[in-house]
């Protein structure tokens, strides 16, 4: 990440990079490779999906970072709330964020040509093979946050696996 970041201040296009890293040793692609995903070891826990989406967001040029959420007493006992969306208890039953969250560097459109910005990303990870339930209450305030980033110009979306990026 620090060469990245680097090349970012300096100018120096992304696929320089990739190359460069290629040149260097393996890539999250390689390493993604390297894994099982036959038939039998498929079924992947959130957490080995997560890390997987994770390698597989930084070998296509995006940042993505756990996002913790919840509430803790400080050594004041102040109540201290964290994660993304959790200003109150009450906003967080309406929008739970997605467990992953960064950006991906986008050239955007005529108006603006040559100019980089960060897409905010958001990923909701869950096991291979989970479905969407609507009635579930947890799930649907995801639904909700993820349709919220969406609807301005994010990118969020559910995720059971790499190929979502």
């Amino acid at each position: 990440m620090i060469l990245r970041s680097w090349a970012a201040r300096h100018g120096v296009p992304f696929a320089a990079i990739l190359e460069l890293e290629q040149l260097l040793g393996a890539t999250a692609r390689e390493v993604i490779a390297g894994l099982d995903l036959s038939p039998d070891a498929r079924q992947a826990s959130e957490s080995r999906v997560q890390s997987l989406v994770r390698l597989e967001a930084a070998n296509l040029g995006a940042m993505l970072t756990r996002n913790n959420v919840g509430a803790l007493k400080d050594a004041g006992g102040r109540l201290v709330r964290f994660g993304l969306f959790n200003e109150s208890a009450a906003q967080n039953k309406r929008l739970k964020s997605p467990d992953l969250v960064g950006w991906r560097p986008r050239i955007i459109g005529p108006a603006d040509v040559g100019n980089k910005i960060a897409q905010f990303v958001g990923r909701e990870v869950k096991e291979d093979g989970w479905q969407y339930d609507p009635n579930d209450e947890h799930q649907a305030a995801q639904m909700a946050c993820i349709q919220l980033i969406v609807a301005d110009g994010g990118d969020a979306a559910f995720c059971t696996g790499v190929g979502t990026l």
